[in-house]
């Protein structure tokens, strides 16, 4: 039998996860003076202690603070949540991936069970969505507060940009033709230039090649206005507003060079503002007293998700979390859906099949969207970049005695060198490729994947990310009725979904070509001893096609519990009262480039939303 439970009467607002929704929204309402308990599964990334895919002892906090260090992160022992997703139901189709693992029936998504959730292993990327992602909701919904315009407020009030230090000045005293964020808790920084260009020479070519590349596409006199703007940063508003395409670098959300996120902004909401944090505590439902949520019922107790590493065989201890006022769920994608469902919230048809009593019948877990990605693979001619000679992605090697003693050096990136933002074809009224060179070795997620980077230091991969998504078919359903078993997660990818004119697939087509445009001179020059994916062999459309169909990998789940079917403009589940979710699950679309951004500022804007309320 389990434990009775115990209850936690003094808290008007329980929040349940502390990734990037549920750790801005909580730590902004504590600030607010109100009485807030954040639940999390998992325990701080920092004091925790877990092996990664190079070493199985002790690898963090180094695995977490040191950006380069992101992929290995994600197979930290502490910290990841492994998920085994299918891109096909078909199952000759999904076998075709080379990263299908046939013992799990599935393809290794990682996510985070920890504090700050996947802000603790993400590649720390922060790039601004774009304004129609916003005036898209804002007209769906009549809610005007989602225009875009309004929406860039809340980015200038959780970014405190440092990599634009003339407009900052100028910010300082009203002028912000940028509109940069000054004075916010999520600090944002360019890679120290010289740890990027240490192969000087090298780099020069894939930029000038990426500079020829981008004259064949038109808009020459717009990309000198961007230029002269940005400064080739993605994030300055008025290239936002004109759906600038070019060259760019990558900002990233690190302060001193080390990775920061919402862990720190919860702790420090923790420290001055009074944010109670309850770490290893799995919420396994929502309570209810009619259509009002009163609660959380909760699992304490380490490592009780059974997508951790090495999961507890302990049953945990139950604990009830009792509300004054809302109940927010923030467990992204896949967990958010998983627990509306387990109480009784979704499709009616799949809760009675698991025999679970229908509370409200809404699409809970459907409209499952994602980026698509591949990686063209070059292998170059010659033992190691300059700026990995002697790299062991480890304590002790150059690279770290660079990060550790002056936050110098390649440590200081997350391997990118540079990006190119791009439309697929003169159709595509936003930009929808976002293509970054990494010097590393990168063809998506499998177990030890991330082994690869010390193994393999003269790697060149474009990776090619496609953005807005056509394909709205995915779904995240029940397994089983027991809330630590992770849930069903399907995206039926391209032709398999809702894509069946192929504009996806095409789009990531045209992204390896272009690409192949960039890397091209290097060959000429000798700079590439081959192709490694898709392969030289591997030319004609059709064949480009199969090679995305069979290797296409995303890591941007979201849009499980839409606005507009699931929720309110302002967040509420509907059919219900006191309950809401902030997370990416939220957007009916699936926003921008990278999604952590857009989910930052539905944080604020959520805690705008419940601040409002009497």
């Amino acid at each position: 039998m389990n434990p009775p439970a115990s209850a936690q009467t003094d808290c008007e607002y329980v929040v349940v996860g502390s990734g990037a929704g549920g750790g801005t929204v909580a730590a902004r309402l504590a600030e607010a003076g109100k009485k807030v308990l954040l639940l999390e599964a998992g325990g701080d990334p920092r004091t925790l202690s877990g092996g990664d895919a190079i070493d199985p002892n002790n690898r963090l906090p180094d695995d977490y603070d040191v950006p380069v260090f992101h992929a290995l992160s994600t197979e930290n022992t502490a910290m990841k949540w492994d998920f085994f997703v299918r891109h096909y139901a078909d199952l000759a189709r999904q076998q075709r991936d080379s990263k299908f693992v046939k013992q799990r029936d599935g393809v290794l998504y990682p996510r985070a069970g920890t504090l700050g959730g996947c802000t603790a292993h993400n590649a720390m990327i922060t790039v601004y969505p774009h304004d129609a992602d916003w005036d898209s909701i804002a007209a769906s919904t009549g809610d005007a507060s989602w225009n875009a315009q309004n929406m860039r407020k809340y980015f200038e009030l959780l970014e405190n940009c440092q990599y634009r230090p003339l407009d900052r000045e100028l910010g300082m005293i009203g002028i912000n033709p940028s509109r940069h964020g000054w004075n916010g808790w999520l600090q944002t920084e360019k890679a120290i230039p010289e740890s990027a260009v240490g192969d000087a020479s090298l780099i020069k070519v894939i930029i000038e090649s990426a500079v020829d590349a981008f004259l064949k596409v038109g808009e020459p006199v717009d990309r000198v206005k961007w230029f002269l703007e940005s400064q080739l940063d993605p994030n300055d508003w008025r290239c936002v507003v004109d759906n600038a395409v070019g060259i760019r670098y990558t900002p990233l959300a690190t302060r001193n060079h080390q990775r920061n996120g919402s862990r720190e902004r919860v702790l420090d909401a923790q420290a001055k503002h009074g944010l109670r944090i309850e770490t290893d505590a799995l919420a396994t439902k929502v309570l209810f007293e009619g259509n009002r949520a009163i609660g959380v019922e909760y699992l304490k107790g380490p490592k009780l998700y059974r997508a951790s590493a090495a999961p507890s065989g302990d049953a945990g201890v139950v604990k009830r979390a009792l509300v004054s006022r809302e109940v927010i769920l923030s467990g992204g994608a896949f967990n958010t859906p998983q627990l509306l469902m387990l109480s009784g919230i979704g499709p009616a048809d799949h809760l009675r099949s698991h025999q679970i009593d229908v509370r409200a019948n809404l699409p809970v877990g459907q409209n499952l969207q994602d980026r698509y990605e591949v990686g063209v693979v070059n292998r170059m001619k010659f033992d190691a970049w300059k700026v990995l000679e002697g790299a062991k992605f480890a304590k002790g090697d150059p690279q770290y005695q660079q990060w550790a003693n002056g936050r110098q050096g390649v440590y200081t990136t997350n391997g990118a060198v540079l990006a190119v933002m791009k439309r697929s074809s003169a159709a595509q009224l936003l930009p929808d490729l976002f293509c970054f060179a990494l010097l590393g070795l990168f063809k998506g997620y499998f177990p030890g994947y991330s082994a690869l980077f010390p193994q393999h230091l003269n790697y060149l991969t474009w990776a090619i990310l496609k953005a807005h998504t056509v394909n709205r078919g995915g779904d995240v359903t029940l397994r089983s009725t027991d809330p630590r078993d992770p849930p069903a997660v399907n995206f039926r990818y391209f032709e398999e979904g809702t894509d069946e004119a192929g504009d996806d697939l095409n789009a990531v087509v045209d992204g390896i070509k272009f690409v192949r445009t960039m890397t091209e001179p290097l060959k000429q020059q000798g700079l590439i001893a081959e192709e490694e994916q898709p392969g030289d062999n591997v030319k004609s459309d059709d064949d480009l096609r199969q090679f995305v169909r069979d290797n296409a990998w995303g890591h941007h789940a979201s849009c499980t519990c839409p606005i507009g079917s699931v929720l309110s403009s302002d967040f509420r589940v509907l059919g219900t009262q006191g309950l809401r979710v902030v997370d990416a699950s939220v957007f009916p679309r699936i926003p921008g480039f990278f999604i952590v951004s857009a989910v930052y500022m539905i944080g604020e804007k959520a805690a705008a939303a419940i601040l409002a309320r009497p």
